[in-house]
């Protein structure tokens, strides 16, 4: 009798986790579908900002303030869906999923220290439009350390894989993990989770990894897209300056 309730109870607590992991996979695409809207509404003011059209700028400004308010909601909602599909167990009543769900969600959001106005998407948004005219100076009330720090802050932890030393970027099938956040690609990391009970090969990450929470969620690809087109803008203001630096040569006498 024990032995077929622990049975039934371990199909529930599998049958939770897989709902779970559907959920936070349903709800990382929406996050991606944010970022994509965020930066189209940033490729839209920096042209309107040619335009001189500063009103409208200011008008896109307060909506993508509200749109990276409700991408930090999501991000905090993944978070919760996450925790609670791991550390659910079922007990001898109901359990109110609604209630649970919301719990953690204010716990979720109590520990994050971010806040909408010091967002790093709302500052590459800032950034962008302040560039339009004053490429190379530094905005009003921010040191240059600190434009350089936020315009390229992002949620990518490591650029280049641990096992195959390959950029992120270059990965054929590039994975997260849903523990420690570090990337990898998959056939290398799932070969090396096959040694048994290891550690994310990344230095000083204590995180152990199991193949079910290796994953390539839409959000992944989505920020190995930016930081592909980070690169290449990085690459391209480099040899503009390398170019700007160059002293023109004295033409020869006659």
């Amino acid at each position: 009798m024990a032995s077929t309730s622990a049975s039934r109870s371990d199909g529930v607590i599998g049958r939770i986790r897989r709902a779970a992991c559907n959920l936070y996979s349903e709800n990382q695409t929406l996050v991606a579908d944010i970022r994509k809207a965020l930066n189209l509404m940033k490729e839209i003011a920096v042209d309107l900002e040619r335009d001189n059209q500063s009103e409208m700028v200011k008008q896109l400004e307060d909506a993508v303030v509200e749109l990276v308010e409700a991408h930090e909601n999501c991000l905090h909602y993944s978070s919760t869906i996450r925790s609670v599909g791991d550390a659910y167990q079922p007990g001898a009543e109901l359990t109110d999923f609604r209630k649970l769900l919301d719990t953690e969600f204010e716990k979720v959001k109590a520990s994050s220290s971010s806040s909408p106005q010091n967002h790093p998407l709302i500052h590459q948004f800032q950034h962008a439009v302040w560039n339009v005219h004053h490429a190379g100076e530094t905005m009003p009330g921010e040191e240059q350390e600190d434009i350089v720090m936020t315009s390229t802050e992002s949620n990518i932890k490591n650029l280049n894989c641990p096992l195959t030393g390959k950029p992120i970027t270059e990965l054929t099938e590039p994975v997260r993990s849903v523990d420690c956040k570090h990337i990898y690609e998959k056939n290398a990391i799932l070969n090396f989770i096959k040694r048994g009970r290891v550690k994310c090969p990344v230095a000083a990450c204590p995180k152990v990894l199991q193949a079910k929470t290796v994953i390539c969620d839409p959000l992944l690809l989505f920020e190995i897209d930016e930081q592909r087109s980070l690169s290449r803008q990085t690459a391209r203001t480099d040899v503009i300056e390398d170019f700007t630096q160059m002293e023109p040569r004295e033409e020869a006498s006659p």
